[in-house]
């Protein structure tokens, strides 16, 4: 019986066998039928799908994606740097004018940025950051244009928005990119000097988020136009909202459907998404008023107008780019979104690092600096960890585009998380100042940042739409080293290099399968015990965040190809599972970006119980999102089990940071000193009011929280002299008697009163007359 069977193995195998290895039949009998229905299987992706999938380029993402990261080569790119010049203008233009900033004054007061403000700007170049010096920008890489809206966000959202929109998805870049010579020749140097104000209109009250479904439409005909006959151009009629820098723009950018009934172009009659530019003083153009985000007022409103002439080469790149705006769009978003929105959220985040930490030294209750309870412990780790892998990511993800890249996966993996992970920073850093964060006026350094988060959480894919459709529903296609190949084999029309493209691709699947289901399970049992892992030379520290990363890299390459093969096309439709995956890719790359930041910053040991924490805290997440998907996938709960078991072998040993490790980065926030500075280095840290007239909240606390370090040990004389019941007098009264009973000196005593005015001065809020129209200085209390 035992022969019997193992002859009939032996059969099935050396079958098996010859199948796969001769082309013919490996084609014929597998590939062919597989391909037919995997055809079925995949769902109906339209053009502006299609065009999204296809934009920008695979970068890390791709190694983790592949269940194989390569560190030697994630360590080998060069350590990202400003170079002298955009140092410079970061140290010089970008301080003075945060300088000029006061963000109670123009979101309250007077709802927009001070003239002077506005001609600083243009004055200045700070429209002309990514334009290239031969039309007058700067031409500044897309680190430095991160720096540049980084500092201006810790000190104003509006002036942040006012610069970055110029300098991200709009016409400038559009132009760079796809414009004529001519329309480069002529707008990019005005765009740099600041003689045009741009804005671009892509969402429609009816396309937000489904900006593809816009009903906004222009109409080829020919017309008489600025005094010539019959010019060949479109009638154009759009209703747009939410268009930043709408109000004041004198050059508009449009898209819009290009239809062409009467076949004047000679082509189809549905030419697609084009893009225009078009002066705001065009008859007919209507921009509208002012929308209100959150008290937020950098300049946004609606736009309209209906059957506008607009001539042909008012298209971005001309003729020949009509029907091409969504592609153009995609592309530029696959790198732009990588860039101004991170930013924002790590100077959210830097600011409330380092005032919650220097708050939580300041502030005195039950005789003790809030700091040192451990509730406040906790929220300071948080913002402390997130902190340092935020702007990890940042710095990797901005120089993967100065290397040439435009990482679409982790241009939305940075967009989402960075933002998120700045609303969390900020929401901690309103807990731990309580009152003092929640009564806003001009002595409040975080109010107007908490209000205005919610507009990056919103505006270039919406994070939920990021999270739950795009970072694993786009990554699965892009990154994966095969799924793309069977996609477009699927869907080309020759069926004979459909068929060699698909065997290729599929049998390369099968071994990838196969390999990373092997490593799961392997990794998950041995990895603390493998040196092939991990790069040359690294710490031990930091050795086991490798080795986890490698064998989390393995799983999810395992689990995202089963999950494809029972799922297909419908997937898309379970975007609570796309969503979880998509946090364990997001994740992944966080870590990978915070192990290279370490690196680069030359391995600081201070800065371990932050990198430790971080990742700690990361690989806690992860665990927990594969085990959520792992539930809720729709298999038998056998094969459920077995799944857990290729992931978790030895069960789910991943724990959240100790109290100990949340202890140490608490205390790493409330230490002023060079390491502080390093994780907050790139925000506007202001010196000293401008005028008596003037507050500076962030400078009075600065000092205050160095006044509270100073007077530390004369604060333990007093307490040693209360405790012995000599020093007995109450408030101001203390210090006085301390130092005539020799328990301080002189200079002690100074430093103690200077510290109480100081701290008093920190804890007080504003107030204002009944009505609120008026706040005086002399009323705060």
């Amino acid at each position: 019986m035992l022969s019997f069977l193992f002859s009939v193995i032996l059969i099935v195998v050396v079958i098996t066998s010859v199948i796969v290895m001769v082309p013919v039949l490996r084609k014929t009998l597998v590939s062919q039928p597989i391909l037919q229905i995997f055809r079925r299987m995949l769902p109906q992706i339209s053009q502006t799908e299609q065009e999204a999938l296809d934009a920008g380029t695979v970068w890390w993402e791709g190694d983790l994606f592949g269940g194989k990261p390569d560190w030697k080569k994630l360590l080998s790119y060069p350590k990202p740097q400003l170079t002298e010049e955009e140092q410079a203008f970061i140290n010089g233009p970008v301080e003075q004018l945060c300088s000029l900033l006061n963000e109670w004054k123009i979101t309250h007061e007077l709802k927009d940025l001070p003239p002077e403000v506005w001609q600083f700007i243009r004055d200045n170049g700070f429209f002309g950051l990514i334009i290239p010096k031969q039309y007058g920008g700067y031409g500044f890489s897309a680190l430095a244009h991160s720096g540049v809206v980084m500092k201006i966000a810790s000190r104003s959202g509006t002036a942040a928005v006012t610069v970055m929109v110029p300098n991200s998805l709009g016409p400038a870049e559009l132009l760079l990119h796809y414009g004529t010579e001519k329309q480069k020749e002529y707008y990019l140097p005005r765009l740099a000097k600041g003689l045009e104000i741009p804005c671009f209109a892509l969402t429609s009250p009816e396309a937000g988020s489904d900006a593809g479904s816009m009903p906004d439409y222009g109409v080829v005909c020919r017309q008489d136009h600025d005094g010539q006959s019959d010019v060949l151009g479109m009638r154009v009629t759009w209703d747009k909202r939410y268009i930043t820098l709408g109000p004041v723009a004198t050059l508009l950018g449009l898209a819009f459907k290009l239809y062409d009934p009467d076949r004047i172009l000679g082509g189809a009659e549905d030419l697609g998404i084009t893009l225009a530019l078009i002066p705001t003083d065009t008859p007919g153009v209507n921009i509208g008023r002012r929308h209100y985000p959150l008290n937020a007022v950098f300049q946004n409103g609606p736009n309209s107008g209906k059957d506008v002439f607009i001539p042909m080469d008012w298209i971005i790149g001309g003729q020949e780019r009509i029907g091409q705006g969504w592609r153009m769009l995609m592309n530029c978003l696959a790198a732009g979104r990588a860039i101004s929105l991170p930013a924002t959220g790590v100077s959210a985040a830097k600011l409330a690092a380092r005032t919650s930490g220097a708050y939580s030294r300041v502030r005195v209750q039950f005789k003790l600096p809030i700091g040192y309870f451990e509730g406040i412990e906790e929220a300071l780790a948080r913002i402390g960890g997130n902190t340092y892998m935020m702007d990890a990511a940042r710095v990797m993800t901005a120089s993967a585009i100065d290397l040439g890249e435009k990482p679409s996966v982790g241009s939305a993996i940075v967009k989402y998380h960075l933002t998120e992970r700045g609303r969390q920073a900020i929401n901690d850093a309103m807990d731990i100042h309580a009152g003092k964060g929640i009564c806003i006026g001009p002595s409040n350094y975080l109010g107007r940042t908490y209000q205005q988060m919610p507009v990056g959480i919103t505006v270039e894919g919406a994070n939920i739409l990021t999270r739950n459709l795009i970072i694993f529903g786009q990554g699965a296609i892009r990154c994966h080293p095969y799924l793309l190949k069977e996609v477009n084999a699927a869907h080309d029309n020759d069926q004979k290099n459909a068929l060699e493209t698909f065997d290729a691709a599929l049998f390369g699947h099968i071994k990838f399968t196969l390999r990373n289901t092997f490593n799961s399970l392997f990794y998950g049992l041995l990895s603390n015990h493998l040196k092939n892992i991990v790069p040359e030379n690294c710490l031990p520290e930091t050795a086991i965040y490798y080795r986890q990363l490698t064998r989390f890299s393995a799983s999810f390459a395992c689990i995202a190809d089963i999950a494809l093969m029972r799922l297909g096309g419908s997937l898309k439709r379970k975007e609570r599972l796309s969503a979880r995956l998509g946090d364990i890719l997001s994740l992944m790359y966080l870590c990978s970006a915070t192990l290279k930041h370490f690196e680069d910053q030359g391995r600081q040991s201070a800065d371990l119980p932050l990198l430790h924490w971080s990742m700690q805290d990361a690989f806690y997440h992860i665990q927990h999102a594969f085990d959520e998907f792992l539930t809720n996938f729709p298999v038998p709960i056998v094969f459920v089990w077995i799944l857990k078991g290729l992931v978790f072998p030895l069960g789910k040993r991943c724990k959240p940071p100790s109290d100990e490790l949340s202890h140490q980065v608490a205390r790493f926030l409330m230490k002023p000193g060079v390491d502080r500075d390093r994780l907050t280095d790139g925000m506007y840290v202001p010196k000293a009011a401008n005028s008596a007239k003037e507050t500076e909240p962030l400078a009075d606390l600065e000092k205050a929280f160095q006044c509270a370090i100073d007077s530390e040990a004369a604060e333990a004389k007093i307490r040693e002299g209360v405790k012995a019941k000599r020093i007995t007098a109450k408030g101001k009264e203390k210090i006085a008697q301390a130092l005539q009973l020799n328990f301080i000196s002189a200079a002690e005593a100074e430093l103690l009163n200077q510290l109480r005015e100081l701290r008093s001065k920190v804890i007080k809020v504003d107030d204002f007359t009944k009505d609120f129209s008026h706040h005086d200085k002399e009323q705060v209390n």
